[in-house]
């Protein structure tokens, strides 16, 4: 197992102490509740670190949502040597190995309260069905490894065959079900550990999913996702933060204040063990953002043709934009020519986005003199600033790639949408009208009656309404796949018709509006490329390939899914 040192950490404690992995067991730990608790701890973290990457390149630049230059995953190339595909593979794998076994050694302990002993397990099988829900998502059939004791033990680890998706899902399913038996329904106090309502709220978007495995929407599902989504919304006291770009700050009393995130990686601001702290900042933002010398993302952004789903176009002038640019997502989400944050650079005043880049003095000694973002903006999410603002959130000074801000896998706005879509589906169109316009009203706060809302909903309305809501959050590639199941012509479409490539010589434009407040467009120089061509498109792209290795060890992966009763082949008996 991963080995991790006992952890303190000032924002959040108690949720990330725990103990030493390598050396304890079930005769020298979980012998109290606090023990059992810091037991589950370090799955919040360290076995998911090693999806970062594909979590982005999947959820995002696949989806058309990021570019990111010549990577194969924005143009499908992807295969089954890819670095990041493989490490994206071993993580999931990972999730759900160690939480096999952090079941077992809780199940085994005698020190804690039962209560406790339940919701550790809960948590724990939250986060395996959680680690299931990517995999089959990702590279459909896949392997059930319900007891990694038993297998290594029988020898069998490389001798297991792949189960049909519908088996995963139900898989998933009865894991989620088994978790919410033992979770505590908590209304109040949200401390990021998981709930009855996260599971829930989860349960509610596998429904979703799966309602279309068949070939087509299947009316039971839609209507179970609806009522798992409504149960959470009705019951468990969580409601929207009120400022969206809140939701995506440092500080839990900012962040998680009303309770919207649900499932979140907790990362700590420590390299002892490696893999227990977020480096997303690297991977996303601009060179120099920080002092810490490791950010090298400004390279990629947010793609042009996310840019025109929030109907604004990095070619038009920023005095021009704003009059169409009341959204409030797009500033949380994309960072454009004029753009200004007050949470980032604090002791600064502020970040000045295009100042940053051209007036030396400004920039710390880090600016490059050159706009960075290949399409005209950059990342916004996953960025937590400089180290004066991790300090102030945290008290703890970030690392070269190592801070805590956490990484939201599922929020309430999601189980709205969630909510929107199933009941749109099942003929309820009064429902998913008010929980559309509930998530575009905290977008568009006081320019809401007049430009946010709706006074009528299609399903096409909530598809890009997940876009906007949950871009930058490795959502939305997923959202393709589901649509796939079902509507796989439409979703090829779609894909085919977005604006993939990069805008050409963006940063002369950028430049000389810094420099002398002119922003002037030579079309025959700064346009968008339509010369390069577009992806190959066709049904294979949404399922990848298993890593090589993975076929190598296990042949048996090349070969047809067996169908599996789930419930009958792998019992959780607690």
């Amino acid at each position: 197992m991963v080995g991790a040192a006992a952890l303190c950490l000032a924002s959040c404690a108690e949720f990330l102490n725990r103990p030493s992995e390598d050396s304890y067991n079930t005769a020298n730990f979980y012998l109290n509740d606090e023990q059992c608790l810091q037991g589950v701890n370090y799955l919040y973290n360290s076995p998911w670190y090693d999806f970062q990457r594909g979590f982005i390149k999947v959820g995002e630049v696949m989806s058309g949502n990021m570019y990111m230059g010549s990577c194969p995953y924005l143009t499908f190339t992807t295969n089954a040597t890819d670095v990041d595909l493989m490490n994206m593979s071993y993580s999931l794998w990972a999730v759900n190995g160690h939480a096999n076994t952090v079941i077992k050694n809780i199940v085994a302990s005698e020190g804690p309260s039962q209560a406790i002993k339940n919701q550790a397990i809960g948590e724990a099988l939250t986060l395996k069905a959680l680690a299931y829900f990517f995999m089959v998502r990702t590279f459909g059939e896949v392997p059930i490894i319900h007891d990694n004791t038993s297998v290594i033990k029988d020898g069998t680890y490389n001798d297991v065959y792949k189960v049909k998706k519908e088996n995963v899902y139900d898989y998933i399913i009865y894991t989620l079900e088994t978790a919410m038996e033992l979770l505590p329904k908590k209304t109040s106090g949200w401390d990021n550990r998981i709930d009855y309502y996260c599971a829930e709220g989860l349960l509610a978007k596998v429904y979703l999913t799966k309602a279309g495995i068949s070939g087509s929407l299947n009316n039971e599902d839609l209507t179970k996702a609806a009522q798992y989504a409504k149960d959470v919304i009705d019951h468990s006291g969580r409601s929207l933060t009120p400022k969206y770009s809140d939701v995506f700050r440092l500080a839990p009393a900012t962040y998680n204040q009303t309770g919207e995130p649900m499932i979140s990686w907790m990362w700590a601001a420590e390299r002892n063990p490696w893999t227990q702290q977020n480096t997303l900042q690297s991977d996303l933002g601009m060179v120099g953002f920080s002092e810490t010398g490791d950010l090298w993302g400004g390279w990629g952004g947010p793609s042009y043709d996310l840019m025109l789903a929030f109907g604004t176009d990095p070619l038009k002038s920023p005095a021009e934009r704003k009059l169409v640019d009341l959204d409030s997502r797009r500033h949380a989400t994309i960072m454009m020519a004029g753009d200004k944050y007050d949470y980032f650079w604090q002791d600064k005043g502020g970040f000045d986005f295009l100042r940053f880049i051209y007036d030396a003095e400004y920039g710390k000694g880090y600016e490059t003199g050159t706009f960075q973002g290949p399409c005209g903006g950059q990342n916004v999410k996953h960025l937590y600033g400089d180290t004066y603002d991790h300090e102030q959130a945290t008290g703890i000074k970030p690392g070269n790639m190592c801070y805590q801000l956490p990484t939201h896998i599922l929020r309430l706005s999601d189980v709205y949408l969630i909510y929107a879509e199933a009941s749109l589906l099942t003929g309820n169109s009064a429902a998913a009208l008010e929980y559309v316009n509930k998530v575009r009203e905290r977008a568009y706060g006081s320019n809401y009656e007049t430009h946010g809302k709706l006074t009528s909903v299609t399903w096409e309305d909530i598809w890009k309404e997940r876009r906007l809501e949950l871009a930058g959050e490795g959502d939305r590639w997923y959202d393709f796949v589901r649509r796939s199941y079902y509507d796989i012509n439409g979703a090829m479409s779609e894909i085919l018709a977005q604006k993939r490539n990069a805008v050409n010589s963006y940063g002369t434009v950028a430049e000389k509006y810094w420099k002398d407040g002119e922003w002037t467009v030579d079309p025959a120089v700064t346009n968008y490329d339509e010369v390069t061509p577009k992806p190959n498109v066709s049904e294979s792209i949404f399922t990848l390939p298993f890593p090589q290795e993975d076929i190598v060890n296990n042949p048996h992966l090349l070969e047809d899914a067996q169908e599996v009763d789930v419930r009958a082949t792998y019992p959780y008996n607690f």
